[in-house]
């Protein structure tokens, strides 16, 4: 029997942790860590162990890297005042740098791949052209734009991803010697809705939220499948030979407006749910609210 892969995740005590952990715990060897130990409602998530991955000094949790085969980083820091953008700005930044952690010190002890949480955020300003009728459908190949700082921030763990992938980092320009690229793989996922109830909380007969929901969903199944295919794929380099893939986190999803093509063909994404089946009971229902 094979020996499990040895599997770092971060965040573990969140909410898209507590979604994939079903399906990782019987799958991996699991290493969690989080800043704290209990999930949003309180409840003690078995396994999780303390580390801050904003820390400058990676001494400090690098010994939790080692050994491992990949690292899934779902980790998170959050302004106290969400309504402050200046403070929107700085915790943002701390995630980024959170990110850079991760990627160096999965690098540095030799970890094959990391797979981030990105967000359909990275790319949010299309969505408003989308729902304008302007715009019909976001491929992970587009630039990603984003007019919010979240959004940004997950632009900026892709951006990072790459520089890591291709590994060059301490290479510049044409001059001097070309040093022995160290690549680092990665995959970002920009999870879209993975929820259940994003249907019940909007007003009834608001067809443009209900078409926005219905196209953003992801199943817990199809959200598992996706994160474990992106771990487990022997090959996951671009055409041009880099170790680096962004895949949209929905489902088979009829009212979609973002492209799942790429992680069809390089993972063998194959989704077994869609929104519009689903949901078809809440959907005639905001259908019949909209004609009244």
């Amino acid at each position: 029997m094979n020996a499990k892969r040895k599997v770092v995740l971060t965040g573990a005590s969140g909410y898209i942790a507590s979604l994939l952990l079903p399906a990782f715990r019987e799958r991996y060897d699991l290493t969690l860590l989080d800043v704290r130990t209990v999930d949003r409602d309180g409840k003690t998530v078995e396994g999780v162990q303390i580390a801050d991955l904003t820390d400058r000094n990676r001494d400090s949790y690098r010994h939790y890297f080692r050994g491992a085969d990949a690292v899934v980083h779902l980790g998170f820091t959050r302004a106290a005042d969400r309504d402050d953008p200046i403070q929107d700005f700085y915790a943002e930044l701390a995630n980024v740098e959170m990110a850079f952690h991760v990627y160096q010190t999965a690098q540095e002890e030799d970890v094959r791949r990391v797979v981030i949480a990105s967000s359909n955020h990275a790319a949010d300003y299309y969505e408003r052209l989308i729902l304008d009728k302007k715009w019909d459908v976001v491929t992970p190949e587009m630039r990603p734009l984003s007019d919010n700082y979240y959004g940004w921030a997950k632009e900026a763990y892709e951006h990072l991803g790459f520089v890591f992938a291709v590994g060059r980092m301490q290479y510049r320009g044409l001059q001097g010697p070309e040093r022995q690229p160290q690549p680092l793989e990665n995959v970002q996922i920009r999870i879209g809705g993975p929820r259940e109830d994003d249907l019940d909380t909007i007003a009834e007969g608001d067809l443009l939220r209900m078409y926005r929901a219905l196209g953003v969903y992801i199943s817990q199944r199809d959200l598992q499948q996706l994160f474990i295919k992106s771990i487990e794929c022997e090959d996951i380099q671009d055409e041009r030979g880099v170790p680096f893939q962004v895949f949209y986190g929905i489902s088979d999803n009829s009212q979609a407006f973002w492209s799942i093509v790429n992680a069809r063909r390089v993972i063998g994404y194959d989704p077994q749910d869609n929104s519009e089946y689903r949901f078809s009971d809440q959907i005639h229902s905001h259908i019949r609210a909209a004609q009244m």
